[in-house]
Order: C-alpha cells, then structure tokens, then sequence
C-alpha cells in the first residue's frame, strides 16, 4: 500500500526529520554536512521555502522550515536529498 500524501500548508511552520537509509550514518565529516546544507539552502530557494533552523546528527537531520506555497517541502526535500545520496553514495 503507498504511503499517504503528506500535507505541507502554506505559512504554516513544519518539524521535518530526515533519516539516514535503515537509520545507517548519513553524515560522516564536516565536508558532508556542508553538502548538504548547500544543497538544501539552493532547494528550499527554488521550492519557495524559508529554514529557520536545523541540527544534524550522524545519522539524521531535524529541519524547521515554512512553505510560501502549498506542499513545497516535498519537492525541497526530493530536490536536496536525491543530490545529496549521489554525492554521498
């Protein structure tokens, strides 16, 4: 069965937790987690996104972060982690 769509309403501030893949370290070095965040801060400019805060742990990360547009988390979340597996990978 698919997971349900998730819902990200405009305006409204959102938690979000990423996990690394079987909860296995994702971040191994500062240059990893720099990566990231370059990344990330591109994704969330293109989807329409504001971060206000983040922490990484090694094998996860905890954003804070508000969509101007309905659901632009997901494509942010796609956009930075699908760049971020390749380099990592």
């Amino acid at each position: 069965m698919p997971r349900r769509q998730r819902h990200f309403p405009a305006q409204i501030p959102s938690h979000i937790i990423q996990r690394g893949n079987n909860r296995d370290v994702c971040f191994t070095s500062d240059d990893d987690i720099a990566a990231y965040v370059s990344w990330l801060q591109d994704a969330a400019t293109r989807c329409g996104v504001d971060i206000h805060a983040w922490v990484f742990m090694t094998n996860h990360v905890h954003l804070l972060a508000t969509p101007h547009v309905e659901n632009g988390i997901s494509p942010m979340m796609q956009l930075a982690g699908g760049r971020y597996v390749r380099y990592f990978n």
